[in-house]
């Protein structure tokens, strides 16, 4: 028998370095993450060392996908409760990601109008190099 904070022994559970060093996050990342809300209370050893299950390492890396696409850690701790809320909670989960994701559109069409424009100063410089008659070098 498990005590209540315990993994079930049946799921293969990673320490908290296996899973920095899958995420890519800082030990103290993910300590900061449960502290935030971000991601439940992680299972816990008897030895009350964190064990993250399979579902804990596919939240983690979607909350990587919100951060990296730029949503706020305020509205990701919004989206972490209202998802730790259960079924009630997803037309408003949805909500929340299809807004986002208009969000993310318009970053991208104004990351898209910047590269065109860093595009066409860089061919000016390099029209002007190539149009400059080349300069004899000092024997």
């Amino acid at each position: 028998m498990t005590d209540g904070n315990a993994l079930p022994q049946r799921e293969p559970a990673l320490t908290i370095a296996q899973v920095a060093e899958q995420t890519g996050l800082s030990p103290d990342t993910l300590r900061y993450y449960e502290r935030a809300g971000l991601i439940e209370r992680i299972g816990r050893t008897t030895g009350n060392q964190r064990r993250y299950a399979a579902a804990d390492l596919a939240w983690l890396e979607f909350l990587l996908r919100l951060r990296e696409t730029g949503m706020s850690i305020s509205d990701m701790q919004h989206y972490a409760q209202l998802r730790a809320a259960g079924d009630t909670t997803v037309s408003d989960r949805l909500t929340m990601l299809r807004d986002h994701r208009q969000n993310l559109a318009e970053s991208i069409r104004s990351l898209r109008r910047n590269a065109a424009a860093l595009d066409k100063k860089i061919k000016h410089y390099e029209t002007l190099l190539a149009e400059q008659p080349e300069m004899d070098t000092p024997s």
